[in-house]
């Protein structure tokens, strides 16, 4: 509410809507999503009062095999074919990490140098924790005790020796569940008394410890959100000229990985940067309108005057 007065709006999914909307409202619409590629989608919206206190907008995709998955949002301004792919985008985040870990190999390059925990962050008070080990070990044993005691019995032909076996296991058990029960309650009443969170600088000075330094690790992850949306841009106008969109990525890395020739000109102050021809006439038109797309951005190379101009072989 507070965000919608100062003109933020709000997205995100509804994990357990209510039931099933009729499939007659749904209908199919074509999505540009965030990589460039058009799909269809069955789309259906609704107004929905949150709490009594607010209004906002339901857009239900449906699924081929029927399931309708809800998103919730405060955006009265966008249509819904363009807040559709934004809440799909957002859950492309698990496929990203992976393909960076595969295909950028930043991570050698980050530190791995320690730094000062604040006194004041608080941590979990290692009596605690010991309390808590202690009682998930007697819990344990004692589900496993109480399960053989309702498990055992009289199986064998009822005679005066098998009875009076059957009731020494039966009573050995009994007491071994009872003491068990009376450790464990004893346990948590002292864990009680026991503080879960305390100061860091309240715990023991050899328990104390440091942390690994993160400034290095927020600038490599700067630099892959940089390179991986820069290669997206890359596959976005490669896409244009090729039939079969999964092989964008496939072919940006045979960019990436062939020698190119770099040819500074300081007379007329460009830097020409020539690509090697590829395996195929296709992906060479595809590469030369790459080539096309970037020289109309005018970039110049880092600390020179020299405009890059990228060019395809002796085009």
């Amino acid at each position: 509410m507070k965000m919608k007065k100062t003109g933020i709006a709000c997205l995100t999914y509804h994990k357990y809507p209510k039931e099933d909307w009729p499939e007659k409202e749904f209908k199919t619409c074509k999505i540009k999503l965030v990589s460039g590629e058009e799909v269809k989608m069955s789309l259906a919206e609704r107004g929905t009062f949150i709490g009594g206190q607010l209004w906002v907008r339901e857009i239900r995709k449906l699924s081929e095999g029927g399931h309708q998955t809800s998103i919730i949002t405060t955006d009265f301004c966008s249509e819904a074919v363009n807040i559709a792919p934004t809440m799909f985008a957002r859950w492309s985040q698990e496929n990203f990490f992976k393909y960076m870990r595969e295909n950028y190999n930043l991570d050698r390059i980050i530190d791995h140098q320690t730094e000062d925990v604040p006194d004041t962050v608080k941590v979990t008070n290692p009596a605690y924790r010991d309390y808590s080990s202690k009682i998930r070990g007697k819990s344990a044993t004692l589900s496993r005790r109480t399960a053989a005691f309702g498990a055992l019995n009289l199986v064998d032909e009822i005679s005066e020796k098998s009875v009076a076996k059957y009731e020494k296991e039966k009573a050995k058990l009994k007491e071994e569940i009872e003491s068990l029960d009376f450790e464990l309650e004893k346990l948590k009443k002292e864990r009680k008394g026991i503080a879960k969170h305390i100061l860091l600088s309240d715990l023991p000075k050899d328990e104390q410890f440091k942390r690994l330094s993160v400034n290095s690790k927020h600038f490599i992850d700067t630099i892959k959100m940089i390179a991986y949306r820069s290669e997206t841009g890359m596959a976005n106008v490669l896409r244009e000229k090729m039939s079969r969109p999964q092989e964008v990525r496939s072919l940006l890395k045979a960019i990436y990985t062939s020698e190119v020739d770099i040819i500074p000109d300081y007379k007329k102050n460009i830097l020409v940067v020539s690509l090697h021809h590829l395996g195929s006439k296709r992906e060479d038109e595809a590469v030369q309108h790459l080539c096309n797309e970037l020289n109309l951005t005018e970039t110049k190379f880092s600390g020179t005057n020299l405009q890059i101009s990228y060019k395809l072989g002796s085009s």
